[in-house]
């Protein structure tokens, strides 16, 4: 597993030992960066050895995709690339083709090969050039394709035969005309053929357009290219260089699963885009060889069974998933999507989660209760200075903290342990939030240039991260005389008798009559 060795391991400085975060270490592990859940943190490291999947809950903010990501990254690199080859016997049923890292990089080399060698126009024959619309056949000054007209003579830039030739005796005034219409740039060629002697053999060459040079491809080079073409033709559904963490968080369907592009031309062969050509990976293949991860995984509802399935298969089909499209009728078959699963909720939605889902979890990996709040020691304190170094380089806009500024920061997670979640004893595990307040005090101290993060910036942090409802009680009263006091009376009125009644701060006092009588 990369990333674990022990020996980038630094252990922990005292915090009296410091002036400022600047001096902490930051783990090069990325595990080993996720605060306060030891367990968890633990048993990722097995799920990334093992390919096992992880069920995390518990509320917001206490690291779940953290440990996802940084299970990623204990991850080996993807050794398989997914394409998608066109069918010619039956083009709606395009075939998978999985190619192994050394034949992928064994192919890139040869490509290298199709590349040629490019050449400045001037040191090609004339007659190339000139074909090419490089140089100007009547003043032979050189500029780019591009340009129909020689930007010194002001002549169309073509090979004008002789007229008599044509039998036509207007040529002069209506060929170029007629010539710009059939090919697109003037009537010069993209390619131009010819051949010459290498150590007294002649062989075939090719000169290209490309750019403002010209690609020269020798015999060897466009036999493999008529290789190349004589194979089926195909997409890249899956590349081989992908990040493995995939998150899948609010995904819709065809983001999920995949899906095949509409063509309005019907894949007319001319006209549209061949079936292949349009298929689209979902985040369950893409996610191959790596991590799925998907926050809130209730909410998916029941496209849960669709995961089950690709994590029982570990194959899925891509499809077309509007019935009215065009690709409705495409349908691609045992496309890989061997992934880990990483799921997180919260605990009230865990009933949610599709029971042979959650089977499939325990069955093949581990579902854990995250901690909200870790026990006030001197190791745990450490932990929160870590972090604070982390989140402040993370960020990089805003200055480090002072020593005082990260008692003052120890002193408010000690605080909300016990106010938010009943611990006494305790340092939360709420870090988004409090990486939110430590933001604030930063940007503070930005503002007015000082150099360091002071306990001033964080006290008027903490005061300006009052919860809403908290910042209404203050003003208002209550939730409910806020919204009386805001809201216009036909906006009253729309809220209804229920919405005045079921305040328990505030029972019985809404504009309708009361259900407590």
């Amino acid at each position: 597993m990369s990333g674990s060795d022990p020996s980038v391991r630094r252990a922990p400085v005292p915090l009296s030992e410091i002036e400022s975060t600047a001096e902490v270490p930051i783990p090069s592990d990325p595990l080993d960066r996720v605060i306060g859940q030891d367990r968890a943190v633990e048993l990722a490291r097995v799920a990334a050895f093992q390919r096992r999947h992880l069920l995390l809950v518990g509320p917001p903010g206490i690291g779940k995709s953290m440990t996802a990501q940084a299970l990623a990254l204990h991850l080996p690199r993807p050794e398989q690339e997914i394409r998608i080859v066109h069918n010619p016997e039956n083009p709606e049923r395009p075939s998978v083709e999985v190619v192994t890292r050394p034949e992928v990089l064994a192919e890139r080399e040869r490509a290298r090969g199709l590349e040629g060698e490019l050449l400045r126009p001037q040191d090609v024959p004339v007659s190339v050039a000139e074909r090419l619309g490089y140089r100007c056949p009547r003043c032979g000054f050189f500029s780019g394709p591009s340009e129909r007209h020689c930007p010194s003579c002001g002549n169309l830039k073509q090979i004008v035969p002789n007229a008599n030739a044509s039998g036509n005796p207007f040529r002069d005034l209506v060929g170029g005309i007629l010539e710009v219409t059939v090919g697109g740039q003037g009537g010069l060629s993209e390619t131009v053929r010819t051949t010459r002697l290498r150590n007294g053999l002649e062989e075939v060459v090719a000169y290209e357009r490309a750019g403002e040079m010209i690609k020269m491809l020798d015999q060897p080079a466009l036999e493999r290219r008529r290789q190349m073409q004589r194979e089926s033709p195909r997409k890249v559904l899956v590349k081989l260089d992908r990040n493995p963490f995939v998150m899948s968080t609010g995904a819709s369907e065809t983001e999920l699963l995949g899906d095949v592009r509409h063509d309005p031309y019907g894949g007319h062969p001319q006209l549209g885009s061949l079936p292949y050509d349009r298929v689209l990976a979902g985040s369950i293949h893409e996610a191959h060889e790596g991590v799925l991860f998907i926050d809130e995984l209730p909410q998916l509802g029941p496209l849960q069974r669709f995961i089950l399935t690709a994590m029982q298969e570990r194959r899925f089909p891509i499809s077309g998933r509007n019935p009215q499209s065009g690709g409705a009728s495409v349908r691609v078959d045992n496309v890989p999507c061997d992934f880990i699963l990483v799921a997180a909720c919260n605990i009230q939605e865990v009933p949610r989660i599709l029971a042979p889902l959650r089977s499939r979890i325990a069955g093949n990996g581990y579902e854990i209760l995250l901690e909200t709040a870790m026990p006030d020691t001197e190791a745990n304190r450490h932990k929160l200075v870590q972090f604070c170094a982390q989140e402040i380089a993370t960020d990089g806009r805003i200055p480090p903290a002072s020593r005082g500024a990260v008692e003052e920061f120890i002193a408010e997670a000690h605080r909300r342990a016990e106010r938010g979640d009943g611990q006494a004893g305790a340092l939360t595990l709420r870090l988004r939030e409090m990486g939110g307040l430590l933001r604030t005090a930063g940007d503070l101290a930005t503002v007015e240039h000082s150099p360091l993060i002071e306990p001033a910036h964080l006290k008027e942090a903490i005061r300006r991260a009052r919860p809403i409802e908290e910042q209404i009680r203050s003003r208002y009263g209550s939730l409910a005389g806020g919204v009386r006091s805001d809201s216009t009376e036909s906006q009253r009125e729309s809220m209804g008798f229920y919405y005045w009644n079921q305040h328990e701060e505030n029972p019985g006092k809404g504009p309708g009559p009361s259900v407590y009588g």
